[in-house]
């Protein structure tokens, strides 16, 4: 069985550390913990995995955010893996900082990657782990805030919530999404 995890995030050291990459510091994280190097490949910086008999497939797109789409859609036709085994990793200013949120299906929420997905694969029906990232900022600034880096604070908590994020990866992939909103939503 083969699995598409897809961490959004945009490309270039400015950008490295911000809230709006959290995906990338996700699979960065997994891809430490098993031991996988990630290689440049068309559309995406990619690697993968076996995880309890399964291959998981962990990309993070080369086409910045807004075209994130592209990318999703040409690794699942390359690797032939089904909408309901692919899984999309990001940023939710909805969500309190820490908070994860996985769900089967939903709306973009206004959150550019995940508009251009459901243009390209012209549906909402697709797993995604919402990591929250919180809603501190004025009216207006909500793409000045999700493109700044982290707080002191929020950078010395951040691994404990990478690491359960980790753990819902590996669960959506072993038991299912059902069993794993179940018993982390």
């Amino acid at each position: 069985m083969k699995f598409l995890i897809v961490g959004l995030g945009n490309i270039g050291a400015e950008y490295e550390l911000t809230r709006h990459n959290i995906g990338f510091l996700v699979l960065d994280k997994l891809a430490e913990d098993q031991e996988a190097a990630f290689q440049p490949d068309k559309l995406a910086n990619k690697a993968e995995f076996r995880f309890k008999g399964r291959t998981v497939h962990i990309i993070k797109p080369t086409t910045y955010m807004n075209l994130s789409g592209k990318s999703v859609n040409y690794w699942q036709q390359q690797l032939k893996i089904a909408l309901k085994q692919t899984l999309i990793i990001t940023d939710d200013v909805a969500l309190p900082f820490g908070t994860l949120r996985l769900r089967a299906r939903g709306s973009n929420a206004g959150h550019n990657g995940l508009k251009h997905i459901e243009a390209t694969l012209g549906t909402t029906s697709y797993p995604r782990l919402k990591f929250g990232v919180g809603d501190n900022f004025h009216k207006g600034q909500q793409a000045d805030y999700v493109l700044s880096r982290f707080s002191a604070s929020e950078f010395e908590e951040l691994p404990s919530y990478i690491d359960k994020a980790i753990e819902m990866i590996q669960s959506f992939c072993t038991v299912g999404i059902d069993r794993t909103m179940s018993r982390y939503n």
